[in-house]
């Protein structure tokens, strides 16, 4: 018997803040970032609000786990969108596109 179509396709990438997230955390575990012992504490008081949202979205229960993964975030985000808008108006309107 043959497998069907959708069983011999690839997976489609996940998408959406877990992803992300698990983009972000592997990408800080390649750097190195999350090796070592935890030792270092963070505190902070945060809206109760804003925390059940972020682990309603990411699906992560625990306060640490969810701290790391933002941290992890923050720590490897590109500044693609910042340097695309520092972009603009340095390409001449006169620029023949061949259009």
């Amino acid at each position: 018997m043959t497998p069907s179509i959708a069983a011999t396709m690839a997976p489609e990438p996940k998408a959406g803040p877990a992803s992300r997230l698990d983009e972000a955390l592997s990408i800080a575990g390649q750097q190195g970032l999350l090796k070592g012992r935890r030792t270092l504490v963070v505190r902070g008081r945060m809206p109760a609000a804003l925390v059940a949202q972020a682990k309603k979205k990411t699906g992560i229960q625990s306060d640490s786990k969810l701290l790391e993964a933002a941290l992890a975030s923050l720590a490897v985000a590109d500044n693609y969108a910042e340097w695309l808008l520092s972009q603009r108006g340095t390409v001449s309107r006169n620029l023949d596109l061949e259009f």
